[in-house]
């Protein structure tokens, strides 16, 4: 793949039918889903080498991203650099803030990466299923106010109110294939733009404008379809469905929508009529035949049940989709759009929006498995450039796990009674992303040198030694100065 190491792998057959091996077939099996799924990292790696002024840089970026897919405990900067083999983290640090490679470029390439592979492995079956946008923003928790976009916020990760930072990121979701992420822009403080000595401290560029989140979703939308990316329906949460300039930008496009709204959103429902969709819900959908209950799609333990109900507006193409739950009643709405000329059921409607969820899981493997979470960068460019490299990391190892799915999917039949007596044989679920990055980071390990390790830990110790005197003295000037 020309990355500068040679990785441990080879090209598979056409056909696996025809492997011949001595070995056991699981083994045989083994390795061809290592191969297959090596042949993908290199595939994707060899698209980004546009993206990058220098060989060496892109080199070194795969060697990033083959450190993002190792088993590392962290994913920060003296790691990294140690996986990957380097002697100081200088050329890791260089790779994210001072090298010369466009990092959008690169997102628009594993966006295309992931729409393709996903969609390929989707046109193999009969039934295709829906292509979502979702829609979401993820943070990361953050110490002090050095970093670029960091603000006392309500962070999801935490559940509280929290030192960090966020992004808003655009998921690809193939329904019953796989599911990735596209697109990420940072959301950034309006204070940080506005004082031009912070903005120049967190290395953001001249003429960035403040964007709310709704309309950073825009723009990375906007890069999608410039892309040709094609959705049948965006999704997205409360964020998303209370910005009507967003709802306004999916229309024009002819896109249609599943977005989750407050039940404070108000509908009109005729030319008089104004109400908020709790109050149109107790208004209009106290008869139980207006409810039907549906599943909102397959988790881990089963389908996933609920209530729906939908009111129609006074736009034929707008419609209020509600979920209930069928145990404790809670209500969920969503405001939905289906341009003319597309099919309109509450099924599909339904199939959309239990299709936003697959977000959450995409951020469970980013920060779990790629260390999406775990970047100790301060500067705008140095955060989206881990960003990006972690989406790639992710888009390998999501489209090798689609492309196996059915291959490596052996899981016995679901229960059908509740008394069902267990199979003797359960099988095994289908291979999943964070097992798809184990198998790659056994092909992609390396052999370092003997003294790799004891080097590391003492270029560690000495530098940590340094920064202790340096923070001694300082600490020495504060209290003199104090005295005085």
């Amino acid at each position: 793949m020309g990355w500068g190491w040679r990785p441990t792998w080879t090209q598979p057959p056409v056909d696996h039918v025809f492997v011949r091996t001595t070995r056991s077939k699981a083994a045989a099996a083994a390795r061809i889903e290592a191969a297959l799924t090596a042949r993908t990292a290199g595939e994707l790696l060899e698209r980004l080498r546009s993206c990058f002024v220098r060989t060496q840089t892109w080199q070194h970026a795969g060697r990033y991203v083959s450190a993002l897919v190792s088993e590392i405990p962290k994913r920060n900067g003296w790691t990294i650099a140690q996986q990957a083999g380097d002697r100081t983290p200088d050329r890791t640090q260089r790779l994210l803030n001072r090298a010369v490679w466009d990092g959008q470029a690169a997102m628009s390439q594993v966006r295309r990466f992931v729409v393709t592979g996903l969609d390929t492995v989707a046109g193999r079956r009969t039934r295709q299923g829906l292509r979502i946008a979702a829609l979401d923003e993820t943070g990361q928790a953050k110490q002090g106010t050095a970093t670029c976009g960091v603000k006392r916020q309500y962070m999801g990760c935490a559940g509280r109110l929290a030192n960090g930072i966020n992004a808003v990121h655009l998921a690809y979701v193939r329904e019953r294939v796989g599911h990735a992420l596209i697109g990420a822009r940072q959301w950034i403080p309006a204070e940080h733009l506005r004082d031009p000595d912070t903005a120049a401290q967190m290395g953001i560029t001249d003429g960035l404008a403040f964007r709310t989140k709704g309309q950073l979703a825009i723009d990375i939308c906007t890069d999608a379809y410039a892309d040709g990316v094609a959705f049948d329906f965006a999704c997205g949460d409360e964020v998303y469905g209370n910005c009507t300039q967003l709802r306004e930008f999916f229309e024009q496009h002819e896109q249609a929508y599943v977005l989750r709204v407050a039940s404070t959103f108000m509908l009109t429902l005729n030319p008089q009529t104004r109400m908020t969709c709790a109050k149109a819900v107790a208004l209009l959908a106290k008869d139980k035949r207006r409810w039907q209950v549906r599943s909102a799609g397959a988790g881990s333990k089963g389908q996933r049940w609920y209530a729906w109900a939908w009111i129609a507006t006074v736009s034929p193409r707008h419609y209020l989709l509600v979920r209930r739950h069928l145990t404790s009643g809670d209500l969920a709405f969503h405001y939905c759009y289906v341009p003319q000329g597309q099919p309109l059921t509450l099924a599909r409607l339904v199939r959309a929006a239990g299709l936003r969820w697959p977000v959450e899981e995409t951020f469970e493997f980013s920060k779990d498995s790629f260390g999406l979470d775990q970047c100790q960068a301060r500067l705008h460019t140095a955060i989206i450039r881990h960003t990006v490299l972690v989406m790639t990391a992710l888009a390998i190892c999501a489209i090798a796990a689609a492309q196996l799915r059915t291959r490596t999917n052996t899981q016995a039949p679901p229960p059908n009674t509740p008394d069902q007596r267990p199979p003797s044989e359960p099988g095994m679920i289908a291979l999943t992303i964070p097992e798809t990055a184990r198998l790659l980071a056994t092909t992609w390990h390396q052999p370092k040198p003997a003294d790799h390790d004891t080097h590391w830990r003492n270029w560690r110790r000495r530098h940590q030694a340094r920064a202790r005197w340096f923070h001694q003295r300082t600490r020495l000037n504060r209290e003199y100065s104090l005295a005085k």
